[in-house]
């Protein structure tokens, strides 16, 4: 028993010599081996917190050369490791890159581009300028291109039948007759009206119970007088072939400069803005009401005509009456109004006053 004890001090005394006989970097390498164990036997694929980091990378700089390239981890990953820490710290809150585009802008891209074909990136960029934006060309190219919206020449290609017909309709006119019949004095009145189709502005121009040539002629001398001064935009006046239009009716209105254009017979589709109208009228108004006499008439269509012309929304025009005598609310956006110059075949923009 007593000889067991002596061995194993002696044992003990021979470790500890020899211990004291390695240099520091084999202690630093044996530490580093049995981390390494330590690791391997916490799992089968070793998942490094950063505690087994910090050991790690504090001792493999004491490591031979030839000795890094057989550990857990190689040179390569102890930097990378060394890197995450300081780019945190000198992570400044700056965003880098391009700033990001404001909605608002965007949609005024996209508005412009869809309404005018013909536009490209500089044509759009001036625009954008007038109205207070600094937006660079490759900015809208950009834009253009995450909403999918070819370049001009691919839009501009060829123009759609609403754009044409929109662009047709500012200079031209409807004009077609409707009757109703009084209550009291059993006569039949009849209306003789005239509308702008592109504003779907109606002018009454007279009533009669003797809707003759002569009467008709005079109708048309006083329409340039009833449109002022829009009477100089318009060149074409749709009527159909009733007996009422002579060929005085249609040299008076040759004379002003508006060439009178025939529905082909039997066809009221090709008066459509015209027929929708009498239409209108007969189911809000006359069809509903008892019209006494001629003078009673004149009353009711005064007052609907105002109501039809600046309160009475029209799907053609978003909801909007032909010319609202009161402004449309806004929300509290800044808003931004487009001017049609010849027909909406090209725009101009500008900030609507508040």
């Amino acid at each position: 028993m007593v000889s067991r004890l002596l061995y194993l001090i002696f044992v003990r005394l021979g470790e500890w010599l020899v211990l004291l006989g390695r240099t520091s970097a084999a202690k630093d390498v044996e530490l580093l081996v049995l981390h390494e164990i330590a690791v391997l036997r916490r799992t089968t694929r070793p998942r490094l917190d950063w505690a087994d980091r910090a050991v790690l990378a504090a001792l493999v700089r004491r490591l031979p050369q030839m000795l890094r390239g057989h550990r857990l981890v190689t040179p390569g990953t102890i930097l990378r490791w060394h890197r995450r820490p300081v780019a945190r710290k000198w992570t400044y809150p700056s965003r880098t890159g391009r700033p990001p585009v404001d909605d608002t802008i965007v949609t005024l891209i996209e508005r412009m581009a869809r309404e005018n074909t013909g536009w490209g990136y500089h044509r759009m960029q001036g625009e954008l300028l007038k109205l207070g934006h600094r937006v660079a060309a490759s900015t809208v190219r950009r834009v253009l291109q995450r909403l999918r919206i070819p370049p001009a020449p691919t839009r501009n290609t060829d123009m759609s039948w609403r754009r044409f017909l929109r662009a047709q309709a500012t200079s031209m006119v409807a004009c077609d007759f409707f009757h109703v019949d009084c209550a009291v004095t059993l006569k039949r009145v009849h209306v003789f009206f005239v509308m702008e189709v592109a504003t779907r502005y109606v002018h009454v121009l007279g009533t009669t119970t003797t809707p003759d040539g002569a009467w008709t002629t005079q109708q048309a001398r006083n329409l340039p007088m009833d449109l002022d001064d829009r009477a100089d935009s318009f060149r074409f006046l749709i009527r159909d072939r009733a007996g009422q239009f002579t060929t005085s009716f249609d040299a008076v209105l040759a004379g002003a400069g508006i060439q009178v254009v025939k529905t082909p017979p039997r066809c009221p589709q090709a008066n459509c803005y015209a027929e929708r109208f009498v239409g209108t009228i007969g189911r809000e108004a006359t069809d509903r009401l008892l019209v006494i006499n001629e003078r009673h008439l004149r009353s009711v269509l005064q007052r609907y005509v105002s109501h039809y012309n600046h309160r009475r929304p029209h799907r053609a025009r978003q909801l909007i009456p032909p010319r609202p005598d009161r402004p449309v609310p806004q929300s509290n956006h800044t808003s931004i109004r487009r001017r049609p110059v010849l027909g909406g075949l090209i725009n101009e923009y500008e900030p609507a006053a508040a």
